[in-house]
């Protein structure tokens, strides 16, 4: 039995999939925070959230590396961490460090930390001759300004260190661009706490169908699981409104797709990892959106499960271990399985959402999660603002997403001001 430190978590799917493969693989871990009652305002009413049923739950600063470090390596002789690992992509340098610190298993943390941060990614990937966008590194309003007339409009702006799409929007001249940057300046801090950094990174939009490469780096060695295709709305905003597991595409893109991301992770020089890259099906190839180092999030980790029988949770609990994962495929009976979003169109309050029980009850559903009426409604502009999902396979091929989008079309949320 290895026990890990779980350095804080995403509340959504991970934060469920993770301590079951800890479980599942006979292991156990202690969960560190800053903030536990981010956890317990996001666990259904009546249940206790599954980080919480930990062996140790530790509160401190996961903020401040400097007192972090040594509490941790305190406590290390007694408790005897194994392992260190996090779902979160704001705290993924920070396991890296602990990792290093108490001589554990792990990615550079240096390596971490440049895939984590856009800008730096980029620089390094354009260091390293692989094709992507013209992009410019801004420091302020007056540099974004210079650059995007260098680089042309239309374009995309970026935070350099934020998630889930958040603040990232499609630029079509001087004004959306001075409105994306204010809209950015008011968000100095993200949602851990954390200060943003205050740069721009401005990047030539991309044209072509987007797709993510599932991959595990172990030993030197990175293994693609599977390409997953995306569906993308809410201009100018980029919010993900469902997923295809496999990616319904020619073989030939799906294999360069795939070099390109093994050919990112070694350029970041990163091992150790289950990492999500994105990018763009371009008319002139692969072109690299972002390399995320874990775990696929927005359920795509559950969908390559269902269709290969590969835990890509577990897959990173292993490599936090130091442990070759099981990368075989099985027989699932899925040939495809798909989600689908439920995206709000209007802000409000949620008064229901009709058509679900019909929804639940299809055979081919996998699963459904449909928002409580009460909660406050945002209009979207990022992947943290849907109001459920639908997730569907197809035994016989590459139908799950179409299945998927005509279930999504019998559920209407009824959202009212108040």
């Amino acid at each position: 039995m290895a026990h890990l430190l779980m350095v804080e978590s995403w509340v959504g799917a991970m934060s469920r999939l993770l301590p079951r493969a800890i479980r599942e693989a006979g292991h156990e871990f202690t969960f560190l925070t800053r903030d536990l009652h981010h956890y317990l305002r996001t666990a259904p009413e009546g249940t206790a959230h599954p980080l919480l049923g930990a062996r140790h739950v530790l509160t401190a600063d996961t903020n401040d590396l400097e007192t972090l470090m040594p509490y941790i390596e305190g406590l290390h002789p007694t408790l005897g961490f194994d392992g260190v690992l996090t779902s979160c992509d704001y705290y993924l340098p920070t396991a890296a460090r602990l990792a290093g610190r108490l001589h554990l298993p792990g990615p550079a943390p240096a390596a971490v930390e440049n895939a984590c941060r856009k800008d730096a990614t980029r620089r390094l990937l354009a260091a390293a001759g692989l094709p992507g966008p013209r992009f410019a590194v801004c420091a302020d309003r007056s540099e974004a300004a210079d650059a995007a007339a260098e680089i042309g409009y239309p374009l995309v702006l970026k935070p350099v260190d934020l998630c889930a799409g958040m603040f990232v929007r499609r630029i079509d001249d001087a004004a959306e661009l001075v409105a994306a940057c204010r809209a950015l300046d008011d968000f100095p801090v993200n949602a851990r706490g954390q200060r943003r950094a205050p740069v721009l990174l401005l990047e030539e939009l991309l044209h072509g169908p987007e797709v993510s490469v599932e991959t595990v780096t172990f030993d030197g060695t990175t293994q693609v699981v599977g390409v997953t295709d995306k569906s993308v709305g809410g201009a100018p905003a980029f919010v993900e409104t469902g997923h295809m597991f496999p990616a319904e595409i020619p073989a030939d893109d799906a294999a360069a797709a795939g070099e390109t991301a093994r050919r990112a992770i070694a350029a970041l020089g990163l091992d150790g990892v289950v990492a999500h890259t994105e990018i763009k099906l371009t008319p002139d190839g692969p072109r690299l959106v972002e390399v995320n180092p874990r775990p696929a999030g927005n359920r795509i980790t559950e969908l390559v499960r269902h269709v290969t029988g590969i835990d890509l949770a577990a897959a990173a609990v292993d490599v936090a271990l130091g442990q070759r994962p099981d990368l075989r495929t099985r027989d699932t009976g899925l040939r495809s399985a798909a989600i689908g979003f439920l995206v709000p169109r209007t802000a409000g309050v949620l008064a229901g959402i009709d058509g679900g029980d019909l929804v639940r009850q299809e055979q081919d559903v996998l699963d459904v999660h449909l928002a409580e009426p009460g909660q406050a409604v945002k209009e979207a502009g990022s992947n943290n603002a849907y109001l459920g999902h639908v997730m569907a396979g197809d035994a016989d091929g590459p139908a799950a997403r179409r299945r998927v989008e005509a279930l999504l079309s019998g559920l209407r949320p009824r959202v009212v001001n108040r």
